[in-house]
């Protein structure tokens, strides 16, 4: 009997040192904290675990103070979609290079003592504004702004290097004045106007804000944020 006593005296006095085991240390026998099914590394999914879901005793995925959320990346059409995009807008670049050689670049030898150059912005347009015709008016202003607006739907289909207010005006009056100086230059009856290159442009922008915007952000969607958007000291894609 005093025997018994005794060992069942030094076996309390084990497991009570067993329970009293210092805070922050695994007693023995027990997982480490942090892993979920046996095998497996800390922070994987368990075999047979849903896709998202944290294993058990997995501590959550933290973000660093101040750190903004990486923004969503779009995914446009496919690769066939926007080479055919791409080709049609060629084509279209194309007939209405025609259309605008034809209108702009024939001679008008009846013409000749009616043209004049003008290399002062706001003159020819005051001119038609002044101008007692109200029809001849809208012909000449409409008709020079329409023909800026193809520039301003098809350059954002062409490339997303060409899209923007800034590159659609650069390219567009650039072009425009390249053909108003084959046209003061080169063709019978023809002179150079700086005007037109002005409500060329003016055409363009519109075409884009209204369509070619729109259609290029479809075909081509931007696929880093804004600079302003970044993150100081990221990178993205």
């Amino acid at each position: 009997m005093i025997g018994w006593r005794a060992s069942g005296k030094r076996a309390g006095a084990a497991g009570g040192e067993k329970a009293a085991a210092p805070a922050g240390t695994d007693p023995a026998g027990a997982e480490p904290a942090g892993r979920g099914a046996v095998g497996t590394e800390p922070g994987t999914r368990a075999p047979g675990a849903e896709p998202g879901a944290r294993a058990p005793g997995a501590e959550p995925r933290t973000r660093a103070p101040g750190a903004r959320p990486a923004a969503p990346v779009r995914r446009g059409p496919g690769r066939l979609v926007r080479a055919l995009v791409t080709l049609v807008a060629l084509a279209g670049m194309v007939a209405f290079a025609v259309v605008l050689a034809r209108l702009t670049l024939e001679a008008s030898p009846a013409s000749v003592s009616l043209t004049r150059s003008n290399l002062m912005p706001g003159r020819s347009i005051g001119n038609y504004l002044r101008q007692p015709g109200f029809v001849e008016t809208v012909k000449q202003l409409g008709g020079n702004i329409a023909l800026g607006v193809p520039f301003g739907i098809l350059l954002p289909l062409l490339s997303r290097k060409t899209r923007g207010f800034l590159r659609v005006a650069l390219v567009t009056a650039a072009t425009m004045l390249l053909v108003e100086l084959v046209q003061g230059a080169l063709v019978t009856g023809r002179a150079f106007d700086i005007d037109d290159v002005f409500l060329n442009t003016t055409g363009a922008l519109l075409g884009y804000v209204l369509v070619g915007r729109r259609l290029g952000r479809a075909v081509r969607p931007r696929t880093r944020p804004r600079w302003w958007k970044r993150r100081p000291g990221g990178s993205s894609a």
